[in-house]
């Protein structure tokens, strides 16, 4: 074969694997939001915390920036944020403590990290990032985790900083409700929280990442699918999801992967994919919950079956929306 040909053939493979695009980021805050619990200042602040990470992250895909550090900036604000379940929002285990999963992924190269049960780590995407980036592995865990980052210089936290009245008010309430949970626990579980970001940048490439403090009152080091490759987060060149919900069930359906395959081997449009794992796939297991879904074409999908799911999203014409329950969608 003659050397012009194989240039030609760089070329093209350069070309179908870096396509020029125009950013699209989406956010989430969580499924599980309940009207009646919402008040009209809480609603207020949710809305200007969600519009100031999706412009952060935003702001980075139009300056030309990639996806990945696009979805990390988000994140970071949404984990700095008390109104969210994870970072300073987290809430509390059985055993009155924050224990905090992140994960995070490239589609483009498939690269992907994750950390889960850190507890003195400011902001575990941020971590789930340097694992990625910085380690030989994908996973770490616990007390290791946190000795990898003082390895590679992230400074940790005292416990102290996650604690907030609002959360810890809710542990006390669960606690009293604890024989009543053991009676009947699919039923009276708490299983809603999460943050996450998906990103579209110029270059054609996406990128997801989530971010969570679990479930209030969960015991014996349990992890939900938030620092799951596959389960609550998962890109690939063609598709990224974010998920949020009853980890359990998302981790036994594979929700994000499944999302991902279903646009990628059967051609699905994202919206369609999204919308038969999370209405039908998720509830036929017991479970509920939302994700945020986007594809290689800049299409948005953001389907939840619970009351309302806190979300936002910067749309192909740089339009911003943020929304709560299914009527503002």
């Amino acid at each position: 074969m003659s050397r012009s040909i194989v240039f030609l053939l760089m070329c093209w493979c350069c070309g179908m694997s870096a396509r020029a695009a125009t950013p699209v980021f989406v956010i989430h805050g969580g499924a599980g939001v309940i009207a009646k619990e919402i008040t009209p200042a809480r609603e207020k602040a949710v809305r200007a915390e969600l519009q100031r990470a999706l412009e952060a992250g935003y702001g980075v895909l139009k300056a030309g920036g990639d996806s990945l550090d696009a979805v990390t900036k988000a994140i970071v604000i949404l984990e700095d944020s008390p109104l969210f379940n994870a970072g300073k929002g987290a809430v509390f285990n059985h055993d009155g403590r924050n224990e905090l999963d992140a994960s995070i992924m490239e589609g483009s190269t498939l690269r992907a990290g994750s950390v889960a049960n850190v507890h003195k780590v400011r902001n575990p995407i941020l971590l789930a990032r340097a694992v990625m980036e910085k380690s030989a592995h994908v996973m770490l865990v616990g007390d290791g985790a946190e000795a990898f980052a003082e390895s590679i210089g992230m400074p940790l936290v005292d416990p102290k900083y996650f604690y907030t009245e609002e959360r810890w008010r809710q542990l006390q309430q669960e606690l009293k409700n604890d024989r009543a949970k053991e009676a009947a626990p699919a039923a009276s579980a708490p299983h809603h929280g999460t943050v996450g970001a998906v990103a579209l940048d110029a270059h054609g490439h996406l990128a997801a990442g989530t971010s969570t403090g679990g479930m209030t009152d969960k015991r014996f080091g349990r992890v939900g699918d938030s620092p799951i490759i596959g389960a609550g987060t998962y890109a690939n060149a063609r598709c990224a999801v974010s998920a949020t919900g009853w980890g359990e069930f998302y981790i036994r359906a594979n929700a994000a992967h499944d999302i991902c395959a279903r646009v990628e081997y059967r051609n699905e449009p994202v919206a369609q994919a999204a919308k038969e794992v999370v209405m039908d796939v998720v509830p036929k297991l017991g479970g509920d919950g939302g994700v945020i879904a986007l594809d290689v074409d800049g299409n948005v999908a953001a389907p939840f079956n619970t009351e309302g799911m806190f979300r936002g999203w910067i749309d192909r014409d740089g339009k911003i929306h943020i929304a709560i329950f299914p009527e503002q969608g």
